[in-house]
């Protein structure tokens, strides 16, 4: 009878139990994910066609070519609507018909009709882009790109370039002029009295819109409007103040080129939204009639907005020279906007009036080629972007800052270098190449700020006007110089010398061909030493063999050969590149210009392995193109892990305290079978999202073990149930977008910690703890769950803000103490060293609140040298017994997720890139199956793989999981609980209802609730009749 109570009983907590959860998530779902709309209108997707014709062409095509009746074609009335077009706008019903669209053989691509968000920049915390308290704003995802109120920008602008800045000094604000005029800071008058005033030049504003009548313009050519709005008008002033600092000709607040001939194209409503299919069809009017010049001032993170991004090829391609701001996300790095930085627009960042980097600016690099890779230099120019003067909505003048102002301030130096050139020239002269290559030849290099906040430097328009005065179309490479000797512009090149056995180091420069929209690389770059000892330098490339639309790219991958482990010096030398291009109209051979780099480097001999650290880039996912959440749960309004997560982006901080505490760092853009372990005293995992191949697993077990390297492990936080409220439904693609994974793959962490007895949680920890005698913020960080006995961990008092920490807290009474949560772990394992913690906050710009440096120094100094900090190494710390939680209450993956769509693993196969040594490239790496015993590796030394790398060790003894998806219903809590959150999509698709299964939960448990109180009204009245028995086994 006791069993079958304390059974009875236990089956009654269980129900009320899930009754209690399902009622909580019933009542506590995110309003933004509740309040669906019941009816909501059918998304619209742009249909692109390989050719240009009709609108009523492209409708009878599909007309006639698909069965199915689940679509509707969009007539969009506007002024485009006479020229032929290549897309059409359709309305889809069925989400089965856009297969078949795009199997039609006309088709190019079928792509969401995506929306953009321009969000005025304020003051402070209210500096926002798409997210407002962790929910998405209407429209496109778009970062702080419009402009702000100088009157209202009054932050301050010394930034400790220990924090948040590198290399570049920033004082506070200085102005040495008060609302002066920008004009004359470029000496525009010198050009006015020569006569050149933009005259005959047509400039396309994509804006808000102006006012026909302005009292500060003389040459309104047209206006256009292409947004759902019935007017033509400004009525928010941006459009209105980005013409004023290009053509405005008030006393006040005069323009660049007073006589250009301004086409205002307004794509914004006066709600500051814009559509993908709004840009295109203006996109499509700019190119028919004839623009010269387009200003547009906004951009994203989204540089995989396939129609949008191939529509600005075009535009370029078809001889329009497009400047574009590069954000205002700054001082973060890695922050560039799109379309700004691509290679065919001229990208432009902010300066204040003293030549200081501005603080929102935008800093570099190009994120687009991680993490396999390496970014190109952006921004391509700065200009004065604070305090600038321009025009207002009806008259008179006000002052804004911003990138955003930049833009128009370099867009009214380039009308005003267009109409230097004589008319009947210019199109033979004059391209997006040729101009880029007269302003960043032209622009003066600031002191202090690198390469990745400034470019080329400020512009310089009277020295852009004598390089184009005797300009002839060449081919060219940007940047044209690499000088190790150069700090800080050349950070962060100078700031780590090369060396015999490092990964290659991999300068990306960009080609810039003025001889044609199309040209060739004739034959291979070469290398061409100056002096016997750049010999010593092993020199690969990676570049574009077809240079389209006017620009390419060349990257450099730089390594020291063997014999050079002991050289100290410099190498110095020219890389050349033949560049051709098709003759052009009246010529008959094809143009053909060599371009030149030239290299300064500095070599020193190989440094001791302890001194080495390898950083993995390879397992790292950012968005786009895959909703890839934020660290720090803490930060509301940035939603999204966009800034590239390397050494030079948002972890550069960290690069330059590891490189002043003499450790020297190396990526690693390929799988961890692709370098080799014994050159290394440390491999540094910071929050990686990737999953890893099993032959991973296996050679760094092998590596830690047996070779002796040390492992540092910074994860992040893991919860599924967090991770579902953190969808957000999306108005413009009518569509849930839902994380791919957490702060970091702790599923994937664990399966490759798995052989060390190591594995992280599913809490969300944050608190304050003091270490070292210092303050430290543990920013939604999880815990560790497993750790092999005779270790070191550390805990500390953290709330926890998962799901299921969160239902604690509400049952705990609030004299209850906060429980110790291990988040700190050190242990031996073989011949190697490992070190874990659970938080990498602490170590990105992006949030930090604090740096925990010092903690991450002890740390090396123990993976790397096994040198022993006697706080980390406490008798109290010592685990006598191991950590250890079954497999079952680890965290899972995601079985809805499609991860093979974001994933370098998943699905692929194991290869060594680029970014990995010369002699693997396109091998497997120096896996155990492939190394075999005594294999000689080309440029190194007979390797005796003994017994610690022999391929025939008894695999049989690692205890691992296997990497497979792991189902939700390991246990039976799990099974239960599994229903709560069903099937999530991680990409876009129509909504369905969200709802249905927590309440068929909540009904379910109050039916075995009002069941179980049945049965025990009947056991009362029978006595102790053996239905007791009965209902044990229910």
């Amino acid at each position: 009878m006791a069993t079958t109570a304390t059974t009875t009983t236990t089956t009654t907590i269980f129900s009320i139990f899930l009754l209690f959860i399902a009622l909580f998530k019933t009542l506590t779902l995110n309003p933004s994910i509740s309040s669906q709309p019941p009816q909501s209108p059918p998304p619209n997707y742009i249909i692109g066609f390989t050719q240009y014709k009709t609108a009523d062409h492209h409708r009878a095509y599909l007309e006639s070519n698909l069965r199915s009746k689940g679509w509707q074609w969009i007539v969009r009335n506007n002024p485009a609507a006479k020229f032929p077009t290549d897309f059409g706008l359709v309305s889809v019903h069925e989400l089965g018909i856009i297969e078949e669209i795009k199997k039609l053989g006309l088709v190019k691509y079928v792509s969401l009709d995506m929306s953009y968000k321009r969000g005025l920049m304020k003051h402070g915390s209210d500096k926002v882009g798409s997210f407002i308290d962790g929910n998405k704003k209407p429209g496109k995802i778009f970062t702080k790109m419009s402009f702000c109120e100088a009157e209202e920008e009054q932050e301050q602008d010394t930034v400790n370039h220990n924090h948040n800045h590198n290399n570049s000094i920033k004082w506070g604000r200085q102005l040495l002029f008060q609302r002066s005029q920008v004009t004359s800071m470029f000496g525009a008058e010198e050009l006015w009295t020569k006569g050149h005033t933009g005259a005959k030049v047509k400039m396309a504003i994509f804006d808000t819109g102006i006012r026909a009548d302005h009292p500060h313009f003389r040459n309104i050519k047209e206006r256009t409007n292409w947004t759902n709005e019935d007017t033509l008008n400004d009525n928010l002033g941006h459009g209105t103040f980005v013409a004023g600092v290009v053509a405005g000709m008030d006393a006040e607040c005069l323009g660049f080129a007073p006589d250009t001939e301004i086409y205002a194209f307004r794509v914004f409503t006066d709600a500051q939204v814009s559509y993908t299919s709004w840009f295109l069809d203006a996109f499509n009017y700019a190119i028919a009639t004839n623009m010269d010049v387009l200003n547009l001032s906004i951009g994203g993170p989204d540089y995989l907005d396939l129609p949008f991004v191939e529509k600005i090829w075009e535009i370029t391609a078809n001889n329009i020279i497009m400047v574009s701001a590069i954000g205002n996300d700054g001082p973060l790095y890695g922050t560039l906007n799109n379309p700004a930085d691509q290679s065919d627009v001229i990208g432009v960042g902010g300066i204040d009036y003293s030549d200081h980097i501005a603080s929102f600016s935008s800093r570099g690099m190009s994120t687009w080629e991680l993490p396999h890779g390496y970014g190109r230099v952006k921004p391509d120019v700065v200009a004065y972007g604070r305090d600038i003067m321009g025009s207002k909505i009806s008259s008179g003048c006000k002052s804004l800052s911003g990138t955003s102002v930049a833009s128009p301030v370099v867009a009214g130096v380039v009308c005003l270098l267009v109409s230097v050139i004589p008319e009947p020239d210019r199109k033979n002269l004059l391209n997006p190449a040729s101009m880029k290559q007269a302003l960043v030849e032209g622009a003066a290099k600031l002191a202090g700020p690198n390469m990745y906040e400034q470019g080329a430097g400020r512009v310089d328009l009277l020295e852009s006007y004598e390089i184009l005065k005797s300009y002839k179309p060449r081919a060219s490479i940007f940047p044209s110089l690499l000088d190790y000797s150069d700090c800080p512009y050349a950070w962060p090149f100078c700031r780590q010398p090369l060396y015999a056995g490092a990964m290659p180091v991999i300068f990306n420069a960009s080609i810039l061909n003025g001889m044609g929209v199309i040209g060739y690389v004739e034959s291979p770059p070469i290398w061409h030493p100056f002096e016997e000892v750049g010999n010593l330098l092993s020199i690969h490339f990676t570049y574009s063999e077809i240079i389209w639309p006017w620009t390419g790219y060349l990257a450099i991958h730089l390594q020291i050969k063997e014999e050079g482990a002991q050289f100290s010096g410099n190498i110095e030398g020219n890389v050349t590149l033949r560049v051709s291009s098709p003759p052009a109209q009246g010529e008959k051979r094809p143009r053909v210009s060599t371009c030149v780099l030239q290299l300064k480097l500095k070599v020193v001999p190989t440094p001791p392995r302890a001194k080495r650290i390898l950083w993995d880039q390879f397992h790292n996912i950012k968005y786009p193109p895959g909703y890839i959440p934020r660290d720090s749960l803490d930060v509301r309004n940035d939603i999204l892990d966009w800034h590239g997560d390397h050494l030079h982006t948002n972890f550069h901080i960290m690069f330059n305290m590891l490189r002043d505490s003499g450790y020297y760092v190396e990526t690693l853009g390929s799988p961890l079978t692709c370098f080799d372990a014994r050159h290394y005293g440390t491999l540094l995992l910071v929050d990686l999202e990737e999953e890893y191949f099993p032959e991973e697993i296996e050679k760094l077990r092998d590596d830690v073990i047996n070779t002796g390297l040390g492992l540092a492990v910074f994860a992040e936080w893991y919860n599924v149930d967090t991770m579902v409220k953190m969808r957000f439904f999306d108005d413009n693609t009518r569509s849930w977008w839902t994380p791919v994974t957490g702060g970091a793959n702790n599923p994937a962490l664990n399966d490759l910690l798995a052989p060390f007895g190591i594995a992280f949680g599913d809490k969300i920890l944050s608190g304050d703890f003091s270490l070292f005698g210092e303050e430290n913020r543990y920013a939604s960080g999880t815990d560790i769950v497993r750790f092999p006995r005779g270790g070191y961990v550390h805990s500390f008092p953290f709330s926890d803000s998962s799901e299921s920490g969160a239902t604690q807290n509400v049952l705990l009474t609030s004299s209850t103490t906060k429980a110790d949560s291990p988040i700190l772990g050190l242990t031996v394992m073989g011949e190697g060293r490992i070190a874990v913690y659970g938080d990498s906050n602490c170590l990105d710009s992006s949030h930090m609140v604090t740096n925990c440096f010092t903690l991450l120094r002890k740390m090396l100094d123990f993976t790397s040298e096994n040198v022993r900090d006697p706080v980390l190494f406490s008798k109290s710390n010592k685990q006598v017994a191991p950590l250890y939680e079954d497999d079952n209450q680890l965290p899972s993956r995601r079985t809805d997720v499609n991860f093979s769509s974001y994933s370098a693993v998943v699905g692929k196969d194991l290869i060594c890139r680029t970014d990995s040594r010369f002699e693997i490239w396109g091998t497997k790496g120096y896996i155990l199956q492939v190394r075999g015993r005594n294999r000689r590796l080309p440029g190194y030394p007979v390797i005796d793989l003994g017994n610690g790398l022999n391929s025939t060790f008894d695999a049989s003894n690692i205890r691992r999981r296997k990497v497979t998806l792991r189902n939700k219903d390991d246990s039976l809590g799990n099974r239960y609980l599994g229903l709560f959150y069903g099937d999530e999509p991680d990409a876009p698709m129509l909504v369905g209802s969200h709802w249905l299964i927590p309440a068929v939960v909540a009904a379910t448990g109050i039916l075995l609730l009002s069941f179980w109180r049945i049965r025990q009204k009947r056991r009362r009245r029978r006595k102790g009749s053996s239905s007791s028995g009965r209902l044990t086994n229910l």
